[in-house]
């Protein structure tokens, strides 16, 4: 008697997932991990040289990749890439929302045109890149979009504060966009990383006060590879979440559960 194949529900086999800013960093993490699960990917970035390496690096590893240069900050951009995406490549399945940036500088300091910046980059983008995949995704009936949100969501420290501002608005958009389109069949999530060993936070990686800071604050006594956040994306870019809405996911080794 044949063995009935059973599918996981963390199987993305069929699914296509564009991930933002996934030249590099969590970005790029995430896209690796939903493809070894399955998922065709989109990868996303400004610097074609830096994109067209990860997409041949995915690609070097068998899997389904392509890349698709474009400015999360430029409606015109993102509108364009979209309909290029749901016209040449396929329907978009799973969204990851995840370009991001940073920069600090005390508050009473901080440059008005960099503030605009990071506005622009990690909350306005959420909404202009959402917007057109999401109405695809509200004709078909389903989809998975999960923003990349950050401990600094509910915390901040020194210099950081307009990014900590940001993230708890995404965090807050998130929850607004669940309730928005949990009805037409789309689940709307976010992941909330701790501190992570990035190239965005290469200089607190070389600053040994910091170090022992982050040793000493979170429980794990380390940071995160970027590599352990996949299973999150995955998780909440499968059937295995079906009924997970709203939800933003903390990984960030107990940070936000001590005091």
């Amino acid at each position: 008697m044949a063995a009935i194949a059973i599918r996981s529900p963390f199987d993305l086999t069929g699914r296509l997932a564009l991930v933002t800013g996934s030249s590099r960093g969590l970005g790029f993490a995430m896209a690796k991990a939903l493809a070894e699960a399955g998922a065709a990917i989109v990868l996303n970035g400004r610097d074609s040289a830096a994109l067209g390496n990860a997409a041949a690096d995915l690609a070097e590893q068998g899997h389904a990749v392509r890349a698709v240069a474009f400015d999360v900050t430029s409606r015109d951009s993102i509108n364009d890439a979209i309909a290029h995406i749901e016209d040449e490549i396929g329907p978009i399945d799973i969204l990851v929302n995840n370009a991001g940036m940073q920069f600090r500088s005390a508050l009473e300091a901080f440059p008005p045109e960099k503030f605009d910046q990071i506005v622009s980059t990690n909350l306005t983008s959420v909404f202009n890149v959402s917007q057109p995949v999401a109405r695809q995704m509200i004709a078909r009936g389903r989809g998975k979009i999960i923003n990349i949100c950050s401990l600094l969501a509910e915390l901040s420290r020194p210099s950081i504060a307009p990014y900590a501002a940001t993230k708890g608005a995404v965090a807050n958009l998130t929850r607004g966009m669940a309730v928005d389109w949990a009805r037409h069949g789309l689940n709307v999530n976010g992941i909330a990383p701790g501190y992570f060993a990035t190239e965005m936070n290469e200089a607190l990686l070389r600053d040994e006060k910091f170090n022992a800071w982050i040793a000493s604050r979170t429980p794990m006594g380390r940071w995160g590879a970027p590599e352990e956040l996949g299973g999150a994306a995955i998780f909440l870019a499968s059937d295995a979440s079906r009924f997970v809405n709203g939800h933003i996911l903390y990984v960030d080794g107990a940070f936000t559960a001590t005091v």
